[in-house]
């Protein structure tokens, strides 16, 4: 059998001890699927804490950068996260030092990513990052591999399982953003800066490398709309089950006529979808090709396991001799696309609080009307008070129509609350 493949592991938080389980469990299963032993030479961490595993058969590396130079070490495996400092220059050290390098750190690669694909390919080396999108699921292995042969006319998802627990159990138990917010944080599933996730910062990078594999473009994180789910309230998500939908971070990204448009925000979508039926911490991305239509791929986003499973999908790569460029494409062929200036129209989910008085419906439509906006659907519900709470949906539409109504509401008089405006996307 060949020469093993020799690994350096740079950070052992959950996804780096996950990596370390998985090559002392599956060893021989490793080697038959990979054609060649994989081992891990060496290991760097902040601590020499107990991990709960065995450390002792490894080189310790107090400087990541140096685990990134040693020659024992063909491959540096990145797991510590951030998008500067250690992360950053222990990748950069690795591609110098002729180390191919694999990452789960989707900030690095959406901030980072080009520069660093560049110069890999420059040295004749690779950077692969199943793990850093999606968790568990071969999302970028599907388009990079799978789906080669298709144009992608969009990808889409929830690619946040913290926003999607909140969201879920907010309609579940039918408790507020806020108590969901901070039972969240409790039980450890939001980040020691929890807008990373209620932002969309965090799915907004991950949307921002698979737009870039999916239409061939240099990575555009500063490119996302980002919206965070804080605004989202128990009253939205009741009343938009009411008519049929349910409330997700979705994250969209397709190349238009305008440009490449790639927002990440709060969307409805029909309860009867498969993103509609997503419950928990799950992920869930849909690829649309033109040869092979729909795909959706469903399965753990984060943890131990799932992350650490796609890490070792990319190294098995490696050690079977797999290679291609970090994005799909050569990094210096790829383009800078246009950031889109707006999105493509959509329909609207519209929230309103009407004083209750005779021609208040009218003077809404009239204002609707006149900035082109036309209305699918209403719905007025039971009320006690002199302000009636009521619903549109509206046929498509473009944001900015939509905005200059917003804006022309406080004009009428009958509107008594600031109104709720959110997309409602087709899949």
């Amino acid at each position: 059998m060949s020469d093993p493949l020799r690994l350096g592991i740079a950070g052992l938080g959950t996804v780096g001890v996950g990596i370390v389980r998985i090559v002392q469990a599956h060893a021989d299963l490793l080697a038959a699927r990979a054609g060649r032993p994989i081992a891990i030479s060496a290991v760097s961490a902040r601590s020499q804490k107990d991990r709960g595993v065995d450390l002792s058969g490894y080189a310790w590396e107090d400087d990541p950068v140096a685990l990134a130079a040693r020659d024992d070490v063909d491959v540096v495996i990145e797991v510590m996260g951030g998008h500067d400092g250690p992360a950053k220059a222990t990748t950069e050290a690795a591609i110098a030092h002729g180390k191919d390098v694999v990452s789960a750190n989707k900030a690095l690669l959406a901030i980072h990513g080009q520069a660093l694909a560049e110069a890999a390919e420059a040295a004749g080396r690779v950077i692969r990052f199943e793990a850093a999108v999606a968790g568990g699921i071969p999302v970028v292995k599907t388009l990079t591999e799978g789906l080669a042969g298709n144009a992608i006319a969009r990808v889409l998802g929830v690619m946040n399982g913290s926003c999607n627990y909140i969201l879920t159990r907010m309609e579940d138990a039918g408790l507020t953003y806020a108590e969901v917010f901070e039972e969240a944080n409790q039980l450890g599933y939001l980040e020691a800066d929890p807008e990373l996730d209620v932002g969309g910062i965090d799915a907004g990078h991950k949307l921002a490398l698979l737009a870039a594999i999916a239409f061939g473009t240099q990575v555009d994180f500063d490119g996302v709309a980002l919206e965070g789910i804080g605004s989202v309230t128990i009253e939205d998500i009741r009343q938009a089950a009411d008519m049929g939908y349910r409330i997700k971070l979705l994250g969209v990204a397709q190349m238009t006529g305008r440009g490449l448009e790639q927002r990440m925000s709060p969307c409805l979508v029909p309860a009867g979808s498969p993103l509609a039926q997503l419950q928990g911490g799950t992920n869930m991305v849909v690829l649309e090709g033109d040869a092979v239509g729909q795909i959706v791929l469903r399965g753990a986003g984060a943890g131990m396991g799932p992350t650490a499973s796609a890490v070792m999908a990319d190294v098995v790569d490696l050690a079977r001799g797999t290679r291609y460029p970090t994005f799909g494409q050569p990094a210096k062929g790829l383009r800078r696309a246009r950031a889109a200036t707006a999105a493509i129209p959509a329909p609207y989910y519209l929230r309103l609080q009407l004083l209750d008085k005779p021609g208040a419906l009218a003077k809404v439509a009239t204002v609707l009307g006149d900035a082109g906006v036309s209305i699918d659907r209403m719905r007025q519900y039971d009320h006690a008070d002199t302000a009636a709470p009521v619903l549109i949906v509206t046929h498509k539409t473009t944001r900015a129509a939509l905005d200059e109504a917003l804006a022309r509401f406080a004009d009428t008089g009958v509107v008594t609350a600031t109104p709720v405006a959110i997309r409602i996307e087709a899949v």
